[in-house]
């Protein structure tokens, strides 16, 4: 009996040893990657991942090392590609001479390929229910103080539900890809794309942003930042039904969030905890959905460029857009313009720091004022209830293409300053302001 207890017993060792090996991740360098930043590892990579499509574990393991590539990676169905990153990395303060190193630590994908060729194939795409994780991706070739070189987008997602997660993406030209896919999933990602962080579009089924940081760690050097903010977006969504975007945040960017319409259509979500800080304009709204934009918790800052604004909405927009307990401040030129047919509308918000004028460095001066209204509605319909007007300045302008309009129950510093220019009308209501100081 005890013969048999053990004989049974080392079957079952032997069987359980067997199906771990055969769950085990396929490591690349087995498959020829050299990981010393000179070597070109596009091949290895590839082969590794298109054998891990047909093995049990469909994960590919990439050990800590400087892995260049001259050419595009495809991760086919199911298939995961590591890093040895189990949480977002960070490259702030590695430096030597003046350069951020990324290659001090952790697993990092030096990319070659595509240089000045924008329209080239993405670096990496992603198929369904492949995953992206643990990896910083780098471009050694652009220049810290410089107009960035053009490349291909970073990474496409296509297919349904592919994943980027806990990844940095120090310095792409334009980062995420995320059209043509359903059920994205962007979580825990930082880093400095130069012109385009993430652009969605062709989205019927939910995506899902969460924990996306955009910051200058890479260069704020002059010449470079300088363009970013002249030229970079951070965030900008097309048609996307049922978007969903999660504590996010940019710094340093023409536009932070930007919602366009496109051949396939415009963006309906729920934007929660969202920030953007520096930025010529926060959020440019130039077409919605009917079904609308919900933006709550968010903090907006301009304070660069012309007419530094939070919020624009576009005269060809339509759509709705809904703010709630978001916090606006400068030093900026007004809060908000809003044109177009559409409605816009403020419900407990708080305005600070609005009609500064411009220095002829571009940058506000802050002893000289303009009367500018904070919020500023030329068409439309607006609804503006609960806020608060920190500052004694003009608070709303009520153009006279404004169809309705609802000012009620805010609390105003000083003077109740509320230009109607749309006339004495019933679907004009103002009303149950505190002011005073």
């Amino acid at each position: 009996m005890k013969k048999f207890i053990i004989l049974f017993s080392i079957i079952i060792l032997i069987l359980t040893a067997l199906s771990v090996s055969a769950q085990s991740p396929l490591n690349v360098r087995e498959f020829g990657a050299v990981g010393d930043g000179q070597t070109d590892d596009t091949a290895a990579f590839q082969k590794t991942l298109d054998t891990a499509a047909t093995s049990d574990s469909q994960v590919v393991s990439v050990p800590r090392g400087n892995y260049r590539f001259e050419g595009s990676l495809r991760v086919p169905d199911g298939v995961t590609l590591k890093g040895v990153w189990e949480s977002v990395p960070s490259h702030i303060g590695i430096r030597n001479q003046g350069q951020v190193r990324p290659t001090d630590d952790g697993t990092t994908l030096l990319v070659t390929s595509g240089q000045g060729k924008i329209n080239d194939p993405p670096f990496l795409t992603l198929n369904t229910n492949s995953t992206l994780k643990g990896i910083c991706i780098y471009y050694p070739n652009q220049k810290e103080n410089d107009i960035p070189t053009e490349y291909p987008w970073t990474i496409a997602m296509r297919g349904k539900n592919p994943a980027i997660l806990d990844c940095e993406l120090l310095n792409p030209y334009q980062a995420i890809d995320a059209t043509q896919n359903e059920r994205h999933l962007i979580r825990n990602i930082s880093g400095q794309p130069l012109r385009l962080g993430i652009y969605v579009d062709s989205i019927y089924d939910i995506g899902r942003i969460e924990n996306v940081h955009f910051n200058p760690w890479w260069s704020m050097k002059p010449k470079l930042l300088q363009w970013q903010m002249e030229n970079g977006e951070a965030f900008v969504f097309g048609r996307s039904d049922w978007q969903y975007v999660h504590n996010t945040f940019c710094f340093g960017y023409n536009i932070g969030y930007r919602f366009v319409e496109t051949k396939n259509g415009a963006c309906n979500g729920n934007f929660l905890g969202i920030g953007a800080d520096d930025c010529y304009t926060a959020v440019v709204v130039d077409q919605s959905a009917p079904m609308g934009l919900l933006i709550t918790n968010g903090e907006f800052v301009s304070f660069h460029g012309p007419e530094p604004t939070m919020v624009r909405v576009r005269n060809q927009n339509h759509g709705t857009i809904r703010f709630s307990n978001c916090a606006f401040w400068g030093p900026c030129r007004q809060i908000a313009v809003a044109e177009g047919q559409g409605t816009i509308g403020f419900s407990d918000c708080t305005f600070v720091q609005w009609g500064f004028k411009d220095k002829e460095d571009g940058k506000p001066n802050e002893k000289e004022r303009l009367e500018i209204s904070a919020i500023q509605a030329l068409g439309g319909n607006l609804i503006l209830r609960g806020c608060e007007f920190q500052d004694k300045m003009p608070q709303v302008l009520i153009g006279e293409n404004v169809r309705k309009a609802i000012v009620t129950g805010n609390l105003i510093q000083g003077k109740e300053q509320i230009e109607n220019k749309a006339g004495e009308k019933p679907e004009i209501i103002i009303r149950d302001n505190a002011s005073g100081n």
